[in-house]
């Protein structure tokens, strides 16, 4: 996503507790940070660098830049540790991932292109859109009757009947 397109998407997204809101890549960093450390334990900059395919100098930089803003508590050569307000923002941008997550695969999104959806959405939605979406999405599922009827009308549509030429 080109930086320009960044800017306008977080632009969009109204400020939290008047602290302006964190840049696309921030929450990205934060993320992958929270993610490691719930399955590792901990997270290196090094195990960063990998789960975000960048280079390590790179991610160094930004995760100085993220201790500078308070996200992040950062020693060189040491573990990666995520401050209250690094866990905040982490936890914020994994529940937007996890609603999105629930409302794809309600309707019967394979799991590769789920992520790669969720990564160009989860960003771009406001706050009540992403709410919309997960009460949608609770709504359906709490009526198996209609959770079949939606998913057997998004199948018709997913998979046309196949026409024969004569």
């Amino acid at each position: 996503m080109s930086t320009n397109r960044r800017e306008n998407i977080r632009n969009r997204r109204p400020p939290q507790s008047g602290r302006p809101q964190p840049s696309i890549s921030t929450e990205d960093y934060l993320e992958r940070m929270a993610e490691l450390i719930e399955s590792k334990g901990f997270a290196r900059a090094v195990d960063l660098a990998a789960a975000l395919g960048i280079s390590q100098p790179s991610v160094t930089a930004m995760v100085q830049r993220l201790a500078r803003e308070g996200y992040v508590v950062y020693e060189k050569y040491r573990r990666l540790q995520l401050t209250e307000s690094g866990r905040r923002v982490a936890a914020r941008v994994r529940n937007r991932h996890a609603t999105l997550k629930r409302f794809l695969s309600l309707l019967g999104v394979d799991e590769k292109t789920q992520e790669d959806d969720i990564e160009g959405w989860e960003h771009c939605l406001s706050p009540d859109t992403l709410d919309r979406l997960g009460r949608l999405t609770d709504f359906i599922k709490a009526r198996p009757a209609l959770l079949a009827e939606v998913q057997a009308a998004v199948a018709r549509v997913a998979s046309p009947p196949a026409t024969t030429m004569s």
